[in-house]
């Protein structure tokens, strides 16, 4: 994104790929940021990025001349994370790259497919936050054949430890002998929601896909495999989420 003039100092952050502008409001509350030498501790503090030295935690911030975004096709057994404490590896390993990217929303270690990894912050916290109630698809194979029933439970919401689920679309993509493959169609990002929804009704998830997110499809990405996204979907990528098109 091109930065004008005057800007509020966490959107700054948030575009130098600091972090989510969410975080770099708490690292501005913090005290963390200094602007020419100066603590500022109010995030909405409007700056020249192109005149002010801006600091944090005593390091200049430079900023990126241009965003990087990957679409990757996440195997099962990595971690949606830059780093893991226990050790296990993460999508990060799968990316030969020097520049600093983050995963953009989860995607837990039993579940593969579709994760995009970016420096920008802007359009990271836009993709998750909540009330954007942007899509993903996924694919979800499960024990047992659901009826028309259940289903319909599925796709009215399921009440879980953390309230109901909103609706959803669900169908069938087809039925095995002892499994069935069904399409969910979500807006929300809890923690394992299809894996709790699907335990809820009695069929437990055997694997699960992620094969959208928004605009982006996995195309023919084999696993553990990435690409670039192109300006046509950088461009869709912007607008579904209210950014001016300089991504």
């Amino acid at each position: 994104m091109i930065l004008t003039a005057v800007v509020r100092l966490h959107k700054v952050l948030a575009q130098a790929g600091v972090a989510s502008r969410r975080k770099c409001e708490e690292l501005i509350a913090a005290g963390r940021v200094k602007v020419n030498g100066e603590i500022v501790t109010i995030p909405g503090s409007k700056v020249d990025p192109h005149r002010d030295h801006i600091e944090l935690d005593g390091k200049a911030i430079q900023l990126l001349p241009e965003r990087v975004y990957f679409l990757l096709n996440k195997p099962v057994g990595y971690v949606s994370t830059v780093r893991d404490p226990q050790g296990r590896p993460t999508v990060i390993d799968l990316l030969p790259v020097q520049r600093r990217v983050y995963p953009v929303g989860r995607l837990d270690i039993d579940s593969e497919g579709l994760i995009l990894l970016t420096d920008d912050g802007e359009l990271a916290q836009r993709l998750t936050h909540p009330s954007y109630e942007h899509e993903k698809e996924y694919h979800v194979l499960v024990d047992g054949r659901p009826t028309e029933r259940t289903l319909r439970h599925l796709r009215d919401g399921i009440e879980l430890e953390d309230g109901y689920t909103w609706p959803a679309e669900v169908s069938v993509l087809r039925r095995e002998e002892k499994n069935t493959w069904l399409r969910f169609v979500i807006h929300e990002g809890r923690k394992r929601q299809l894996r709790r929804m699907c335990k809820a009704v009695g069929h437990p998830v055997r694997r699960l896909i992620r094969v959208r997110m928004g605009p982006l499809t996995i195309g023919n990405l084999s696993p553990g495999q990435h690409r670039s996204l192109t300006p046509q979907e950088r461009e869709l990528l912007a607008e579904a989420v209210g950014l001016p098109g300089e991504h």
